[in-house]
């Protein structure tokens, strides 16, 4: 729907069971959002395509607008990192500069109050200049974004409804607000809750936990950062309400909403604290809405959870509770959400 695949084809007819290529060989960081996608090329390009209600693919146009089936730039050509939720979207340059657009209706865009509740349909300057680049350094969730500076200091701002935005409160910010703390690395987030890694290898979380996405063997709401047992905490990710990591000797964990199978442990139980998935070469991994994709250090890809959209890659809509192999052994960076995105080395 809204050509979200990037195929030039819209509507229900244009969904695909088994990876389908897009057309260029020059990509290199592939994001996707609920209902669109996006994607950097070598030469510091910028391309979207999907869902436009908002104005979330940049192109200047007066909103609401209709979705664009066929990756389109965002003008400018020293774009690193892109990050997208279902209403707006991110980009950081060279410089450290941080870029939104998009909706605004809960300070999403980081303009403060002369901003909200103001769509944008071209992008607009965050302040600062020091914002960290790279696949977890900025994360968005429903309503709400965390980016880390290049000092190690984590920033938030947007809705705060259950305690999201980690300052003790459910007050939502327009300007971007300091998490206390200067060693975050890593940030991440399902639905209403956010996690991060510190370099010491700690995990935590705050936010909605209604169904355990915070690790805490509970499902209480946090409206402070909460630690999840464990040190060696390395990369992060998940999508929807449940959330996946990697540790440092490369296994894997999920934990959260179980529906569909999307922990990967061969049951579709709800799990409120970390639970492995088996294997111990696990290296990227990226979750889409309903289900898990991870790849393995010999370069191949697995799918699990629901697959009522073909998220899974088999050529078929059956539901996986363990990891199922993609057809492949080239495949290196991963992303998804009712939209997967996969990289293969060319």
């Amino acid at each position: 729907n809204y050509g979200n695949l990037g195929l030039n084809k819209s509507g229900t007819t244009g969904n695909r069971s088994s990876p389908t290529q897009i057309p260029g060989t020059t990509w290199s960081k592939p994001y996707v959002f609920k209902i669109g996608s996006g994607a950097i090329k070598t030469d510091g390009t910028l391309w979207v395509w999907g869902y436009n209600y908002y104005g979330q693919l940049g192109q200047s146009q007066a909103v609401p607008v209709t979705g664009i089936s066929s990756p389109v730039q965002i003008p400018g050509t020293t774009w690193v990192q892109y990050a997208n939720e279902y209403n707006a979207s991110y980009g950081i340059k060279t410089d450290g500069t941080l870029w939104a657009w998009g909706d605004n209706e809960f300070g999403e865009l980081g303009q403060g109050s002369d901003g909200a509740p103001t769509m944008r349909s071209s992008p607009v300057q965050i302040p600062g200049t020091t914002w960290g680049s790279g696949n977890t350094k900025g994360n968005t969730v429903y309503l709400a974004r965390q980016h880390i500076k290049t000092d190690g200091t984590l920033w938030v701002w947007g809705h705060g409804t259950h305690g999201k935005l980690a300052q003790n409160n459910l007050t939502t910010y327009s300007s971007p607000i300091q998490i206390p703390g200067t060693n975050w690395s890593v940030v991440s987030g399902c639905y209403q809750a956010m996690l991060a890694i510190k370099t010491d290898g700690t995990l935590w979380s705050w936010g909605y936990n209604d169904r355990g996405g915070l690790g805490q063997n509970n499902t209480t709401k946090y409206s402070s950062p909460v630690q999840i047992p464990g040190t060696t905490w390395s990369k992060l990710g998940g999508n929807g309400d449940t959330v996946a990591a990697i540790k440092t000797d490369g296994t894997l964990w999920c934990w959260g909403w179980g529906n569909d199978g999307r922990i990967g442990d061969g049951t579709t139980t709800s799990r409120s604290s970390p639970t492995q998935v088996p294997g111990t070469t696990w290296s990227e991994m990226g979750g889409g809405e309903k289900e898990m994709i991870a790849i393995k250090t010999d370069g191949t890809m697995w799918a699990w959870g629901s697959n009522t959209y073909g998220g899974l890659g088999q050529n078929s809509r059956t539901n996986y509770s363990s990891p199922k192999q993609i057809p492949g052994t080239s495949w290196r960076f991963t992303r998804g959400n009712l939209v997967n995105l996969a990289l293969k080395e060319v």
